[in-house]
């Protein structure tokens, strides 16, 4: 299914209309990332990662729940062959299963990453409180960027339980990296790291930035 990522590409900024915005953010950078971004849409993951660099796009992997996107054959296809999606589980969590580990070691392996710390999608545009994950991520890879990312009007685009894509124009914001600061306290990282994506959203509309 790799043949298929450029008719993929295509097809998923023909239907989002998404634009790239790079706010403080090198889109050629090589470092290794983990860009975080609210979750609002299935469109989400396909989105944020049509609208990399293709350099950047290679080497980076939606994390995606495996009890959605690995339930059948064809959803298996379409995250894993098409977006080499990572499937982690979200139940059943155990020392072998750890979607924590699962990441860190595709980062440790050279891969950026793709996560919503969210959880779970929020259909009202919203941004919800962010789940613990991304901050032990970062706890145990702290050389990976940390790349706020703000997703406008997906949510509205592919409504839950629409099948068929709502013409609107979305904007894909990237923001400053962040890091993991030396004897940060949970809560106030994940307070922080929220506030990075909501403060993106100025520059989903209208802002002063040139489009990357």
């Amino acid at each position: 299914m790799p043949m298929l990522r450029p008719a993929s590409i295509f097809l998923t900024k023909l239907i989002t209309g998404a634009n790239a915005v790079w706010a403080g953010c090198d889109p050629k950078c090589e470092k290794l990332r983990i860009y975080f971004a609210n979750h609002g849409s299935h469109l989400d993951f396909a989105t944020l990662w049509a609208a990399l660099p293709s350099a950047a796009r290679e080497r980076t992997r939606p994390v995606a729940a495996r009890d959605y996107w690995g339930r059948t054959a064809l959803t298996r296809g379409v995250a894993c062959g098409i977006f080499n999606s990572l499937l982690i589980a979200r139940e059943a969590i155990s020392r072998t299963e750890n979607p924590i580990s699962q990441m860190a070691d595709a980062l440790r392996a050279g891969q950026s990453l793709i996560i919503f710390p969210e959880g779970t999608r929020c259909m009202d545009g919203n941004i919800t409180d962010f789940k613990p994950g991304l901050y032990h991520l970062a706890n145990k890879v702290p050389e990976a960027e940390l790349i706020p990312v703000y997703l406008q009007n997906l949510n509205r685009i592919l409504p839950k339980g629409h099948l068929l894509p709502i013409p609107l124009i979305s904007t894909v914001v990237f923001g400053a990296p962040l890091r993991l600061e030396e004897g940060e306290k949970k809560p106030d990282f994940l307070r922080r790291t929220r506030e990075a994506v909501l403060n993106l959203m100025p520059h989903a509309h209208g802002g002063s930035l040139k489009p990357g």
